[in-house]
């Protein structure tokens, strides 16, 4: 998994038949130089055909191929790609990366474009994680209904009851994007500081929150919309001016309160009270971001390591997880989750050469 935070490559193992998880394996990372990280920006907004799609393309296949060679192991593998562009309203999303590229360097069957085929039946093609937090909450045993909010570059949270018999069914899952979450911050601190994130949320911590910048986020037409729905990495992007006479410390604070106010305003359309949150994604490393969290939400948050899983790990384990799902015919995604007109699964095989 590469997401849209461009931090790097994550991948991770895991045992399943597509439907319980029955163990987790190794995990590694990798991540983008400065130099690569670059290459991918400016693919950002493109779609195939454009310049800067090919150069961003090889850098994320190089880099996926470098790491995946060292999963002797894996029988098969998910490659989400790289999303540089998503634009569901209109039936397109752009993941860059070509699945059978790596399945001939790899030797071994490649699961990827896990999102077109929601899309092309009118879903959102986003989150698609939901599947996978059904069958971890499975997996931890729990029986009351419980939220998994994952704070990457966007932020998506995915409202679990697992009570239900299967993740399609109704009632088992609601899933949505709440609304930016690190990528602003990144965006500014590396624009204005050279640094790739806050680190230890030192300057959301040390500053003030503008209000007024809070209440004109609220307001924006997404926060109105019905789930499912989702966003583009960018589709926040006039944050940045409402902050830019801020000081770094206060553009930070601010950023970070609209990122924690879109899940707040989540938590309205939740199916039923989660007694718990449990939060994924590099943003659960933010003491920031966390303590907002823990201000606005009334509900317990947790920060999903304290389970026993792997949050950093968590979307990688995800496709892995997909993967199987898409090899065995099984759907992975479904109108809860996407607004796909049905259950559906996505994705493409691609096999090395001459194997079936």
């Amino acid at each position: 998994m590469s997401g849209t935070s461009l931090d790097g490559v994550d991948a991770a193992m895991l045992r399943s038949d597509g439907a319980v998880i029955n163990a987790f394996g190794d995990s590694l990372y990798r991540a983008y130089s400065e130099e690569e990280r670059a290459v991918l920006r400016a693919a950002l907004g493109a779609w195939p055909g454009e310049d800067s799609v090919q150069a961003a393309t090889e850098t994320v296949e190089i880099a996926h191929a470098e790491l995946l060679s060292r999963f002797k192991k894996a029988e098969i593998v998910g490659f989400h790609g790289q999303t540089v562009a998503h634009d569901p309203e209109n039936g397109r999303t752009h993941q860059i990366g070509d699945g059978a590229v790596l399945a001939e360097f790899l030797g071994k069957p490649v699961v990827w474009d896990f999102r077109s085929a929601d899309v092309a039946l009118g879903g959102q093609g986003a989150p698609l994680a939901p599947f996978f937090h059904y069958a971890c909450a499975r997996y931890l045993g729990l029986e009351r209904p419980v939220a998994f909010l994952n704070l990457g570059g966007v932020g998506n949270i995915t409202f679990v009851d697992p009570r239900v018999d299967l993740p399609e069914a109704e009632g088992a899952l609601l899933a949505f994007d709440t609304g930016p979450a690190n990528a602003p911050m990144n965006d500014l601190v590396q624009r204005r500081l050279g640094q790739a994130y806050d680190q230890d949320g030192v300057l959301g911590l040390a500053g003030k929150v503008d209000a007024s910048v809070i209440d004109a986020f609220l307001q924006a037409p997404y926060f109105f919309k019905m789930p499912p729905k989702s966003l583009d990495r960018d589709d926040f992007s006039e944050l940045a001016d409402q902050v830019a006479d801020l000081t770094d410390e206060d553009a930070v604070a601010t950023l970070g309160a609209c990122a924690s106010a879109g899940v707040a305003r989540a938590m309205e359309h939740a199916p039923s009270e989660p007694e718990r949150v449990f939060v994924t994604g590099g943003g659960r490393k933010n003491p920031y971001l966390m303590t907002r969290l823990n201000d606005d939400l009334a509900a317990e948050i947790v920060d999903i390591d304290e389970t026993g899983l792997d949050g950093d790990m968590l979307e990688a384990q995800a496709f892995a997880y997909l993967a199987v799902r898409v090899a065995r015919g099984l759907p992975t995604s479904c109108p809860s989750t996407t607004g796909v007109r049905a259950a559906v699964g996505g994705g493409a095989v691609s096999r090395p050469e001459g194997r079936v």
